[in-house]
């Protein structure tokens, strides 16, 4: 009679085996978690950019820090048509000539201040708008990133007019002083609508360092340079580069 044959007991599966089988779940609900936080974040900058098309945005980053700084800021915001074009001429000039021909990002700008060294800056009109509206002051790289998601949605969404708009009303133009209207009249005693042609060229000349330039005192380059940015305001309008903001 032959004996029965035990049987083999399975193996159990190591707690290494379980882990492994677990770590590909563990790595896909993961990435979901990621997608769908990627995922809410751009719906909420979408819904920024699109409310920020129709309503003026209360306060930047920049101003009320500024104005926890100082005690309170000169800030009143005044519709793009009740400044003098000849001063939105001039600021686009000087910061930003090719602001109707680009989609954000200028790359002829871009290369020629790679190949400047940095010297430069490239940053355009858009760009600007976006980092005060939407983001904080600083060179990180998570700044970065949103800034170069977030330029080409306002260029898709605002009409050039507009971006230029929020631009001319949250810039600043001396400490405490943001927006072209608050600069007529700290700087000239006029409404915006009343700048001169060398006035609105002064005012651009501030915008690189307005905590440390005068408008109404200009000295040396800076006075050269409003001279030339007048024949700039008159240059692009003669060749068609303010035509996508003109009314």
């Amino acid at each position: 009679m032959v004996a029965p044959v035990a049987k083999q007991a399975k193996k159990k599966p190591t707690r290494k085996t379980k882990q492994t089988a677990r770590h590909p779940g563990m790595l896909r609900r993961l990435w979901r978690y990621v997608l769908r936080g990627v995922g809410v974040v751009f719906l909420v900058m979408l819904a920024l950019v699109v409310l920020f098309r129709f309503v003026n945005p209360p306060t930047t980053h920049t101003i009320w820090s500024e104005a926890r700084r100082l005690d309170g800021v000169d800030h009143q915001w005044v519709p793009i048509e009740a400044v003098s074009p000849a001063a939105v001429r001039a600021i686009v000039a000087a910061e930003d000539a090719n602001f109707c021909g680009h989609w954000g990002f200028d790359m002829a700008a871009i290369r020629d201040a790679l190949e400047d060294g940095a010297q430069r800056g490239a940053s355009t009109i858009t760009q600007q708008t976006v980092k005060n509206v939407y983001l904080w002051q600083g060179r990180s790289w998570i700044r970065k990133v949103f800034e170069a998601v977030l330029t080409p949605m306002v260029e898709a969404i605002w009409p050039k007019r507009r971006i230029l708009e929020v631009y001319l009303n949250i810039a600043e133009f001396d400490e405490g002083v943001f927006g072209i209207d608050a600069a007529a009249h700290r700087y000239f005693h006029v409404p915006p609508e009343k700048l001169s042609p060398e006035q609105g060229a002064r005012l651009a000349v501030v915008l690189p360092n307005p905590k440390a330039r005068n408008a109404a005192n200009l000295k040396g380059w800076m006075r050269k340079r409003a001279v030339r940015l007048v024949d700039g305001a008159a240059t692009i309008r003669a060749d068609g580069r303010s035509s996508c903001f003109e009314s």
